[in-house]
């Protein structure tokens, strides 16, 4: 698998190149069009800048490439922390498979999320999506149904109060609404493949939350424990029309156990001295603040290499 993430990363001229006597260090990403490819090319640029040599490698979805971290295959990944966490225990849709050697390096920005439609269409709250044609399945990309699932369950719906149109990935099903087969999908704000289907369409319209109650998210928590819920400014992303609450949780950088402790300090150092950097890759990480990348690391721990530049920061 090594050899097919550093191809894909090759063929896609995504490499990400540092200085000849640096470290070079992998960091595992999803394929480009996704937000987690977009950000591990953004702490990839971070890495180069504090002195590593760094190369993102994408494949379809942390399900592939949070295993092979765990083996040791390669050194860093991008994810968000719920799927870290089931990762690390072997829960949910990982059926007992554990990762145990997976180790946090930092917190980064919340991922904020929204289900999209057509700007011009008669969808104007998540309720409106009953019994119409919606992106299901993700059989390559298991993290989104209990999202949907989430983000349902705040208009007291479930993922069959909708026609289930089965797609593999979050970009195969931007691809499928964009053909015409779905009249909406689920996608993190700030993703290439968003700006991508606004252009194609005319616009989306980025559907929040069905409430923001506290039940609301009590019952969105049930399906994704991290959840939170956040708003957003018009304007401020591809389809936000109005001021709107979205469902949130928080990504991180993760590593294996065995990675060098020196390693993961200097990732850890470059990102917090770097967060310009990783800004002007990716935009959304205007949002990131170096001052909270020590984060609760829920299951999993934080990589002692990472404790160690978090103590001499003064991050508690």
């Amino acid at each position: 698998m090594r050899k097919f993430l550093a191809s894909a990363a090759f063929a896609l001229g995504l490499a990400v190149s540092g200085t000849a006597s640096a470290q070079t260090v992998g960091i595992a990403t999803s394929n480009p069009g996704s937000l987690f490819h977009n950000i591990g090319t953004a702490v990839a640029n971070a890495a180069n800048a504090g002195g590593l040599n760094a190369t993102i490698q994408p494949a379809t979805s942390p399900n592939q490439y949070l295993p092979f971290v765990n083996s040791g295959g390669i050194e860093f990944g991008v994810a968000n922390l719920q799927e870290v966490d089931y990762g690390m225990t072997g829960a949910a849709w990982w059926n007992g498979v554990a990762s145990p050697n997976i180790r946090v390096v930092a917190h980064l920005m919340p991922l904020v999320e929204a289900i999209f439609v057509r700007a011009d269409s008669d969808i104007m709250s998540v309720e409106d999506l009953r019994g119409k044609p919606m992106t299901d399945g993700y059989t390559a990309q298991n993290t989104i149904l209990p999202q949907l699932s989430a983000f349902y369950a705040t208009a007291g719906m479930t993922r069959d109060d909708v026609e289930k149109v089965s797609v593999a990935s979050v970009v195969a099903g931007a691809d499928a609404f964009m053909a015409g087969d779905t009249v909406g999908f689920i996608f993190a704000h700030g993703a290439g493949k968003v700006r991508e289907a606004d252009a194609a369409v005319g616009g989306l319209r980025a559907l929040g939350v069905g409430s923001d109650s506290a039940e609301a998210l009590a019952a969105a928590k049930e399906h994704w424990p991290t959840a939170s819920f956040v708003t957003l400014k018009a304007g401020s992303m591809p389809g936000v029309l109005e001021d709107t609450v979205y469902i949130a949780f928080p990504q991180v950088v993760f590593t294996h156990a065995d990675v060098p402790d020196e390693t993961v300090y200097a990732l850890a150092k470059a990102m917090y001295e770097n967060a310009n950097v990783m800004a002007e890759t990716f935009p959304p990480f205007r949002a990131f603040k170096p001052e909270d990348m020590k984060g609760d690391p829920g299951s999993a721990e934080f990589h002692p290499g990472a404790l160690k530049f978090f103590e001499e920061v003064g991050l508690n």
